[in-house]
């Protein structure tokens, strides 16, 4: 009888700040107990070694933002079994996604001393937009626990895990104060997707989003909400443009406001 060859799985970056790569280092005793049951094939965070595809699982991080991430997108996608977009970035653009909103030569001039010598697309996209991917975890990092569920639930054949209802739910589990009702501080609880644990809120701070757009959110109560709290149009554009500018329904809900402004 063979022996059962295990599974390979493969950690890839894009345009990023490697907060989800690290989230997976982060794992420490959970990732060594999950490498009796998968090969960590191609890991350049963890390890130089190297090991060709094809690849059972590959977790990929950032944003398309150049013509070579697009075609590099491609190529994983072939080589994958199954293809994990891991955060923000993955998802919906994340923070450099900003650069949808205007004329992204103007960052580039700004930045670098030389602009003639970069090349880049006019957009930060999710892979979403390029190739079919199978799953997406939430987050700017993603939470390490919903990780290793998303891992286990492929290893064995369900799916995984997930949340879709707001940080509110969070903060009442908590037993939190509301900090919009209470001390009228703007927060994104209301239309953000819980996996946090409510962490801003708890320590008195409004909700920034982290882990995007929950399920059907109602955006447009929230910025009347913003509005009696004293917000400005251009502060209430500011506050959907964070880590999920490019998602649908805040991308929508801060043009609105980007209008009004005009």
């Amino acid at each position: 009888m063979g022996i059962k060859r295990k599974p390979k799985l493969a950690v890839w970056k894009f345009a990023s700040c490697d907060g989800c790569q690290l989230t997976v280092l982060d794992c420490e005793d959970e990732l060594l107990t999950l490498t009796d049951h998968i090969e960590l094939a191609y890991f350049l965070e963890a390890s130089s070694a190297v090991k060709r595809g094809p690849y059972d699982i590959s977790i990929a991080e950032g944003s398309v933002t150049t013509q070579q991430d697009v075609e590099r997108i491609h190529k994983i996608r072939k080589a994958s079994k199954l293809l994990i977009g891991a955060g923000a970035c993955a998802s919906s653009g994340g923070i450099q996604a900003l650069r949808n909103f205007t004329n992204v030569k103007d960052f580039v001039s700004a930045v670098y001393p030389s602009p003639e010598y970069i090349k880049t697309l006019d957009t930060s996209t999710p892979f979403s937009q390029h190739v079919p991917v199978d799953y997406e975890l939430q987050g700017c990092p993603i939470n390490k626990h919903q990780l290793l569920d998303a891992i286990s639930s492929f290893l064995h054949g369900r799916k995984p895990n997930s949340t879709s209802y707001s940080v509110c739910i969070e903060c009442k589990r908590r037993g939190n104060v509301c900090v919009m009702v209470a001390h009228g501080i703007p927060c994104m609880g209301p239309v953000t997707r819980a996996g946090c644990n409510a962490l801003c809120p708890t320590y008195n701070r409004g909700c920034y989003s982290c882990y995007g757009p929950k399920e059907t959110p109602n955006t447009a109560s929230l910025s009347t909400w913003f509005r009696r709290l004293g917000m400005k149009e251009d502060d209430i554009v500011r506050i959907f443009r964070t880590y999920y500018s490019n998602a649908e329904p805040f991308r929508k809900e801060s043009k609105l406001h980007e209008k009004d402004e005009k």
